[in-house]
């Protein structure tokens, strides 16, 4: 089976059709998905729980987890109450992981301190509730410079709990996915990977080891190239899992069994 390990199924985009969509994910080899809780702001972090809690045990269904996070963005919101609640979720037993939460310089948002501020916050949270973290990392074009304070913040207030994460909807070069690896991450990579000018993404996603290697969606965006466009979903990882698969010249099930054997040695999970 297949695990999509980002997906966020609280997405308005889904309203009519979630249950239907999961279930398409479900036909096609998806045995698990991990719903992301960062909502529109913290106050709906709760909202990735919420349908974990609505659909996991129906029939036909893939097994849902969830997480929580306050998203770079959001960092501005990231007061007492935030974490507070944060910490709460991730006490819950679906809620495995905490992210998506990182920092972010191609958007406009939050400052930069501010973000940076946000993220240490929660890493003291989540390490204290022994939850790996998904990192979202997203520099200025051609630059490095969100990773470069990335990994010095990951360096001192991470490192040490030897808990890794997943880098989510990896973007980097080999020097990010290095140090990445180093500190005991798992590189994700969804449907950009298929895209025509990704080659340069395409060469590192063949580097990294397959014990190292995830797939995702980060439904509803970054349909794969054949959908380029559409609304994503779970489902479709299988086509990001298929490109990886003919990267490493490999079958698309040695593909699904790598990628699902890492997930659960990450989150301590029988799947």
């Amino acid at each position: 089976m297949l695990i999509d390990s980002h997906a966020h199924l609280d997405s308005p985009r889904y309203v009519e059709d979630r249950e239907a969509m999961l279930r398409r994910a479900n036909d096609a080899g998806v045995g698990a998905v991990l719903s992301i809780g960062i909502g529109e702001d913290p106050s709906e972090m709760h909202q990735a729980l919420d349908i974990c809690r609505e659909y996991n045990g129906k029939p036909g269904m893939p097994r849902l987890y969830a997480s929580a996070g306050i998203y770079p963005h959001n960092a501005v919101d990231a007061d007492d109450a935030a974490l507070a609640r944060l910490d709460s979720l991730l006490a819950e037993p679906e809620v495995i992981a905490c992210g998506e939460i990182g920092l972010d310089y191609y958007h406009k948002g939050a400052a930069h301190p501010v973000q940076r501020e946000g993220l240490i916050a929660q890493l003291k949270i989540a390490a204290a509730r022994r939850r790996p973290i998904l990192i979202h990392c997203r520099p200025k074009d051609g630059e490095t410079d969100a990773w470069d304070d990335l990994f010095e913040v990951l360096d001192e207030h991470w490192a040490s709990t030897a808990l890794g994460g997943v880098m989510h909807c990896f973007g980097g070069g080999w020097e990010q996915a290095r140090r990445s690896l180093d500190l005991g991450f798992l590189i994700s990579f969804a449907g950009n990977l298929t895209y025509p000018k990704a080659q340069p993404l395409r060469d590192v996603a063949a580097r990294v080891p397959l014990n190292g290697v995830l797939v995702e969606t980060d439904a509803p965006w970054l349909a794969p190239a054949t959908l380029r466009g559409e609304r994503n979903e779970p489902a479709f990882v299988t086509q990001t899992a298929q490109t990886l698969a003919e990267l490493r010249a490999i079958t698309a099930e040695e593909i699904a069994s790598a990628t699902t054997k890492n997930f659960a040695r990450l989150f301590n999970l029988t799947v």
